[in-house]
């Protein structure tokens, strides 16, 4: 019972909710100093974390399903390469094609059902979001082909979470809540960028087309990565400028060495993507590194979790100056 556990966890990809977690909780706060409803919050999360893992499960099963179609594809040679780790539990026969299907329709079933409770208890304008948000994860695993990942994570990460959560506790729609998530929306983008970099070649080849890959080479790629860190730290700015927090914000810069690790590691991977870059004490957490290690899969993995780790702690510190903004 334990190891299939372990196995549906590993193959929904859960060490990527945290991405749906901490951009949760930027808002959650938020509301809840506003006097929203915790518990509505709370179960808001749960249906976004279902919504999460069932993108994460269908967008692998119909990448499988581009992969097999292919004329050279052998699944032994995809198997030996540690760095493409979607659909392995497909390939390998871990799981079956109608085992995938089931769990994510688990998953969306989950999403669907906290969604119908919210709309009984908070009213129409819940259906709007959920409907954008649906309607974002249905498709992800198609527009992701054609350079739009990047805008999908946005909508979702952006807009549709905050204003859904900010309106789900409060009952009203705040355009300041739609610009509290701005900082926090680059982030998460970032996240999802660093992947499609890592993936350039793998993409091409499987003629799955991302903004990385319309570059001539990884190197040159990282423009948007610097363009989106950049953003993501000026974004601050706004939310000073146009009042809705105060200078305690600008707490969240105290990630910028994070964001500086991250595009220097990611620039020596450009350039030999096997080289596991420099750990630092502020890296933390990055579990099971030691197992990835066996795998020859540390190179991809840390990178991961350093993207990762980053939206962690600016989210954190993005929560931390709203509290100390509506306290002082």
């Amino acid at each position: 019972m334990l190891r299939d556990a372990m196995i549906i966890m590993e193959c929904s990809r859960i060490f990527s909710l945290p991405m749906s977690i901490f951009s949760w909780l930027v808002v959650f706060v938020f509301a809840l100093i506003a006097s929203g409803n915790a518990f509505y919050g709370i179960l808001s999360l749960i249906g976004i974390c279902f919504a999460h893992l069932g993108t994460n499960v269908i967008d692998d099963y119909f990448d499988y399903k581009s992969l097999i179609k292919q004329v050279d594809f052998d699944k032994a040679e995809y198997l030996k390469n540690s760095q493409k780790t979607k659909c392995r539990y497909l390939i390998s026969g871990m799981l079956s094609e109608a085992d995938v299907i089931k769990l994510g329709v688990l998953y969306f079933a989950g999403a669907f059902l906290i969604g119908i409770f919210l709309f009984a208890k908070c009213g129409m304008g819940v259906a709007y979001f959920a409907l954008a948000g649906g309607i974002i994860g249905v498709i992800y695993p198609f527009v992701s082909r054609f350079c739009l990942s990047e805008l999908a994570v946005a909508l979702t990460y952006g807009p549709i979470m905050f204003g859904g959560i900010y309106y789900v506790m409060t009952g009203i729609f705040l355009k300041e809540a739609l610009l509290l998530c701005i900082p926090t929306m680059f982030i998460a983008v970032v996240l999802l960028y660093i992947h499609s970099v890592m993936d350039f070649e793998y993409d091409l080849k499987e003629e799955h087309w991302t903004i990385a890959n319309r570059f001539d080479s990884q190197l040159d790629s990282l423009i948007v990565l610097k363009i989106l860190l950049i953003c993501a730290y000026a974004s601050v700015i706004l939310l000073c400028a146009f009042d809705i927090l105060d200078w305690q914000i600008f707490l969240s810069y105290l990630t910028i060495p994070l964001a500086v690790d991250l595009y220097k590691s990611m620039k020596e991977f450009a350039c030999n993507p096997e080289d596991e870059p420099e750990h630092k004490w502020y890296h933390f957490p990055m579990e099971k590194i030691e197992i990835f290690r066996l795998r020859n899969e540390s190179a991809f993995m840390v990178r991961m979790f350093q993207s990762r780790n980053l939206m962690i702690y600016f989210s954190l510190f993005l929560v931390l100056g709203i509290i100390l903004s509506s306290a002082i």
